[in-house]
């Protein structure tokens, strides 16, 4: 038996989006047999991008860190600095905004040597 001429399209297509991987259908349907836009896939959301890249020296007791920020979210940046004598006082820097393509220089120091150095970063979205 053969199949009409404008019976044969029609076949070819179905066979077509039926042959879809799930993933790339654009809409699903719902009980009330409408197409809607799927809102979730079951995967996790992927994470929002965040944080300066920073990198720190040490020199004797002064302390360097530069930090880039390649993301759009503005980066607060803060750089904490522990001293290794226990009557050297710890400090912590003023906090910097780091914006998309920025990159900042935060400096400071002990009187004597430095035990540690971090930097923390605050979303301010």
């Amino acid at each position: 038996m053969r199949l009409s001429r404008s019976l044969a399209p029609v076949t070819v297509a179905v066979a077509l989006v039926l042959s879809l991987p799930y993933d790339a259908m654009p809409y699903a349907r719902v009980d009330d047999g409408k197409p809607h836009a799927r809102v979730d896939d079951g995967k996790p959301a992927a994470p929002d991008l965040f944080g300066a890249a920073c990198r720190t020296a040490v020199h004797g007791s002064h302390v360097v860190a530069y930090c880039h920020n390649p993301y759009v979210d503005t980066d607060r940046l803060r750089l904490h600095i522990e001293c290794a004598r226990w009557w050297d006082i710890d400090t912590d820097s003023a906090p910097v905004d780091t914006g998309p393509a920025m990159t900042v220089r935060l400096t400071g120091r002990c009187w004597k040597e430095v035990r540690s150095v971090w930097i923390s970063h605050q979303n301010e979205h």
